[in-house]
């Protein structure tokens, strides 16, 4: 089951500043647009870094004083940030305030992927390239909340297509599938025991749902055969290894 790629989510039109862009224009732009950060970028559109309101605050709390030790190890949460907080402080140019190297994700990556790496390094957007590094477009913590906002009956017809029809490979009225605030109910009856784990586990990875009650049967107990044994059967190898 495949997830939301991030080119069917992200925002294409992205304000982006340059390595000279004075700060106070870069901070114009950060209020103006209404975001958390700007992609910093060079003459071919390659990502260099992203300067953030995070990285203006810390400029901010820096200028015109020697930082106490302690202010500063709770900022960086460890001394080798200690050198780049205190250019920070000094910063006149996205450049020179920006934080590199950025935390980027491609265009074909997954909603998954990109929900993974912000929480890894806590950023609220991440720019998307090429494979050539270049600036494509922009992906917000926001452009993933849109996948948790599907409805119900969006989420019913794709259960429907893509777990029953394309993965089991049964008729689109097998199982009653009823969707409900997101979370998917199965109701019936399956030809196969093994069958009710993989509805259930390519049900959950449905992108919008928010859980799974499997209130299912089987007509052929097929859990004493060998995974060789079940292909022959109807249930390919290849399923049982993903799940």
């Amino acid at each position: 089951m495949k997830h939301r790629l991030i080119a069917s989510v992200m925002t294409r039109d992205v304000v982006a500043v340059e390595r000279g862009t004075p700060l106070k224009e870069a901070a114009d732009l950060l209020a103006r647009h209404r975001v958390s950060g700007l992609p910093v970028v060079d003459e071919d559109e390659q990502v260099l870094g992203v300067v953030s309101l995070t990285d203006l605050t810390l400029r901010q709390a820096g200028q015109g004083i020697d930082p106490p030790a302690g202010w500063v190890a709770r900022l960086s949460r460890g001394a080798r940030r200690d050198h780049a907080l205190r250019a920070k402080a000094g910063a006149r140019t996205a450049g020179e305030l920006m934080s590199s190297p950025a935390v980027t994700v491609g265009p074909r990556q997954t909603v998954v992927d990109a929900a993974r790496l912000m929480a890894a390094h806590n950023v609220e957007r991440l720019p998307v390239i090429d494979e050539e590094g270049r600036l494509t477009g922009i992906v917000t913590r926001r452009d993933l909340l849109g996948v948790f906002l599907r409805s119900d009956e969006e989420i019913r017809r794709e259960v429907i297509d893509e777990v029953l029809v394309r993965a089991l490979w049964l008729p689109p009225q097998y199982l009653r599938v009823d969707v409900r605030e997101g979370v998917v109910t199965l109701t019936g009856k399956l030809p196969r025991r093994s069958e009710i784990r993989i509805a259930e586990r390519l049900t959950e990875r449905v992108d919008g749902v928010a859980g799974v009650i499997a209130e299912l049967g089987y007509e052929e107990d097929d859990s004493h055969l060998q995974p060789t044994e079940r292909a022959l059967h109807g249930i390919a190898e290849e399923w049982m290894r993903k799940l």
